[in-house]
């Protein structure tokens, strides 16, 4: 007996140094966020947030409506690309010339097939309504995501459906940089994102297509006096809305591999949310307030809580509609 004393005594001793040890260095907080895995991956969220969000200000500058369909459309292109995907021979293992040429041949295609749906959408469903009270096509907006949904569900059901994994992964394609965690596919999202921000802006800024569509924002009825065509520029922003919502798509698919046919709804409304805060009609302003955003769903995750993420996040969208309208980059325009 005093064998088995003298054990727990030793036992209780080796307790303390090894809380010590392990769990209390796990339990401290993290005051350096540049070295936290998640940084990176919160610019990687961010930066596709952006590119939804860059749908619903194009729309919304244009013909001023909330198009609640947009996260949805959003979600349809992943599952447009992932089954085209499957035509191709590509490995999921190694990264060989297969799903290159993969994904150069299935990114334009799914961003044509999507500009085509939206600009369906617009003549179907949004255009009889343009000159209806505003309440009419934003109820038509949410019954076309309902619609949107319910094809999703047919198509392939509640599952999650898997995306390939095509892009480089594994050890030899990530690491720490200076103390910070880096993977291929989170820069390969923040640079395809950084670029066709850029584009968009170069195209609505020096482009013939883009004056017209920012001559429609400003005044429709003399816009139409001067000879632009307004059916066709609305329609050509829902056009191109869509060509530059199928990569976001896309990039979501390649980036986590699954998608489910209800991602469109929380990812569309946190879209929602950064192109109100960054300044929506402002196309730089909503790609800054995605980016802001994913960072703080980023920091909510880790220092709040994942369950207080949607709070936060909804709680800045209604401190930003009550204290600052227009937004981070958003300017103060006379009513119509």
């Amino acid at each position: 007996m005093r064998e088995v004393d003298q054990l727990d005594d030793a036992v209780d001793h080796r307790v303390p140094e090894c809380n010590q040890c392990d769990i209390a260095p796990s339990t401290r907080p993290t005051t350096d966020l540049s070295r936290s895995p998640g940084s990176v991956t919160a610019l990687a969220d961010g930066a596709m947030f952006a590119l939804v969000a860059l749908g619903y200000t194009m729309v919304y500058g244009i013909i001023e409506l909330i198009n609640f369909a947009h996260g949805d459309v959003f979600t349809l292109a992943a599952y447009v690309g992932a089954a085209l995907i499957t035509f191709f021979s590509t490995s999921e293992n190694t990264f060989q010339f297969g799903n290159v040429l993969a994904l150069l041949l299935v990114f334009p295609i799914t961003m044509l097939i999507m500009g085509a749906v939206n600009v369906t959408i617009e003549r179907v469903a949004y255009r009889p309504l343009r000159n209806a009270p505003r309440l009419a096509p934003l109820i038509t907006a949410i019954g076309m995501s309902f619609l949107l949904e319910g094809i999703m569900f047919l198509w392939h059901g509640p599952a999650t459906v898997h995306v390939p994994n095509l892009l480089p992964h594994g050890p030899g394609y990530e690491g720490f940089i200076g103390g910070v965690f880096i993977g291929f596919k989170d820069v390969f999202v923040v640079v395809a994102a950084s670029i066709l921000v850029a584009l968009l802006a170069l195209f609505i800024n020096r482009s013939k297509l883009g004056k017209a569509m920012r001559a429609t924002a400003q005044d429709r009825d003399a816009s139409q006096l001067m000879g632009i065509n307004i059916n066709r520029t609305i329609a050509a922003t829902f056009f191109i809305g869509l060509c530059w919502q199928a990569p976001g798509g896309m990039i979501w698919g390649l980036y986590f591999n699954t998608i489910t046919y209800n991602l469109g709804f929380r990812t569309g409304l946190i879209a929602f949310t950064s192109a109100v805060f960054g300044g929506i009609g402002n196309i730089p302003g909503a790609a800054l307030g995605g980016m802001i955003i994913g960072l703080i769903a980023a920091f909510s995750d880790a220092y709040i809580g994942s369950k207080w993420t949607q709070v936060v996040i909804f709680g800045i969208l209604i401190a930003v509609l009550v204290f600052r309208p227009t937004g981070l980059m958003g300017m103060r325009v006379p009513e119509k």
